[in-house]
């Protein structure tokens, strides 16, 4: 059996390749993890997946923005988490830091996927920003690349937006949620922002996770949100007009760096905003395309589909070295 797991922004999410082809899922809430042991994290993976821990054969872990890595790294010899520090931007629970330190401390083998950042081997132009996508967007570039997909910009939205660019089956490069697009909540800082910043009014943390679409209405979260854009309420359908204009606007950025790899590539979207229809067709509308779309499972898959293809053999996984002890 082979595990992936997606440290989201909300939740834990585990899925399983089982040797019989089914794929198995464990969802646990970030904050539930936090106050979970490290042998009741185990002990739910066995149970949800019906099996134990030594007949896992591996396991491929995402961790906050996985910067201190640039390859695919054996989780045995990483030290702080394969990360330069958990400070910065989005919120810390511990639920992830929990769930990393049960599988490193459980001797299931596992690897550990890095995040993009500019010491990573894509292309240098986008090195000018220090961060440019977190380890679970590997996960879900990487699921598209497993159904057939090898040249593509993926845009994941949900609470933030964050785009990937993949060139010949290699990551040529991503933009972070702090960059360009906002999601529902995180975004890039604005001059207001800024200046709330510089006043001392909130961190640059906090005035990241509050730059989202949402600070413009009365909605509280994403269920709100549908809902009142069911009922065609204004203010949430400029919001989601919102959304999707500007990961449009993202997607048509990355194509123009997929141009100098002679490709324009599929367009493929995912996340909990990036699964409404509404938004999905907004995006279609703008860039005249017909996208594919993956649900919120894509990321955990693909790290699963990361550590089948491993042990299968594979020494590179879209452009990433792996580096795995035996």
């Amino acid at each position: 059996m082979f595990v992936g797991i997606d440290h989201g922004t909300t939740a834990m999410r585990f899925a399983a390749l089982s040797p019989d082809g089914k794929v198995l899922k464990l969802e646990i809430p970030r904050t539930k993890a936090a106050d979970m042991t490290e042998s009741q994290l185990v002990s739910a993976m066995e149970d949800a997946f019906d099996v134990k821990s030594t007949d896992i054969s591996l396991i491929a872990v995402t961790y906050s923005m996985g910067d201190g890595i640039r390859n695919i790294e054996d989780i045995r010899y990483l030290k702080n988490r394969g990360v330069k520090s958990i400070e910065g931007a989005g919120q810390k629970t511990g639920g992830g830091s929990r769930v990393f330190d049960a599988i490193k401390s459980s001797g299931i083998p596992a690897v550990v996927i890095p995040g993009i950042h500019d010491g990573s081997d894509t292309d240098p132009r986008l090195n000018i920003f220090s961060h440019s996508t977190s380890p679970e967007k590997i996960g879900i570039a990487y699921h598209a690349y497993s159904l057939g997909l090898n040249d593509f910009v993926l845009s994941d939205i949900s609470s933030n937006t964050v785009t990937i660019g993949v060139a010949d089956g290699k990551i040529i490069g991503a933009l972070d949620a702090c960059i360009f697009a906002p999601g529902l909540r995180h975004g890039p800082l604005d001059v207001q922002a800024l200046r709330d910043v510089d006043a001392g009014k909130m961190t640059a943390n906090e005035a990241f996770v509050n730059s989202g679409v949402l600070k413009h209405t009365s909605f509280s979260d994403r269920h709100d949100l549908i809902k009142a854009a069911d009922k065609k309420d204004l203010q949430a359908i400029m919001a989601l007009d919102s959304i999707a204009l500007f990961a449009a606007m993202e997607i048509a950025g990355m194509q123009i760096l997929l141009k100098d790899y002679k490709s324009i590539g599929d367009v493929v979207i995912e996340g909990s905003v990036g699964e409404i229809p509404y938004v999905v067709e907004k995006i279609e509308e703008h860039l005249s395309v017909k996208a594919h779309v993956l649900d919120r499972w894509s990321a955990a898959l693909g790290c699963a589909e990361i550590a089948r293809d491993i042990r299968a053999g594979s020494h590179e996984i879209l452009g990433l070295q792996v580096n795995l002890s035996n």
